[in-house]
């Protein structure tokens, strides 16, 4: 997908607590280095713990996930950025299903939800983070 605001600001939304709270959800806390542990929580939901695999500023972010109440320990999702025709390309990779089942599908769904998300907030300044009053459910 292209995002319509520079590579850096992108990155930062993608590696910054302050940064996700404003897209994906509103409780991110970690350190957002290599080898280190960051948590997304869904207050009522669910809480995953990912570990950062993958880190070059500016250019891409993984995240492996290591604590879960669900079936995706070990997935990966990948974030990495070019630059575009003057925007900046996101090409993002949810990597750990082994069958494409209902799980998948869901995961699938919920991406493209938040990725849309990271979009209006990189290009207009309000995404529709998990927990915020802007979050479509």
């Amino acid at each position: 997908m292209h995002i319509n605001a520079p590579k850096e600001q992108v990155f930062k939304a993608l590696s910054e607590a302050e940064g996700l709270a404003q897209w994906y959800t509103t409780l991110v806390s970690g350190e957002f280095e290599m080898d280190k542990v960051v948590t997304f929580e869904f207050v009522n939901f669910a809480a995953f713990k990912f570990k950062i695999v993958g880190y070059d500023p500016n250019t891409s972010i993984h995240f492996e996930c290591v604590e879960s109440e669900w079936e995706n320990i070990g997935h990966v999702m990948k974030y990495d950025l070019d630059e575009n025709d003057g925007k900046t390309r996101l090409r993002y990779a949810y990597e750990g299903f082994s069958e494409m089942d209902d799980a998948y599908a869901n995961m699938n769904y919920s991406s493209a939800k938040y990725l849309e998300s990271l979009r209006q907030y990189c290009q207009k300044g309000k995404g529709e983070a998990f927990g915020s009053a802007a979050y479509r459910s």
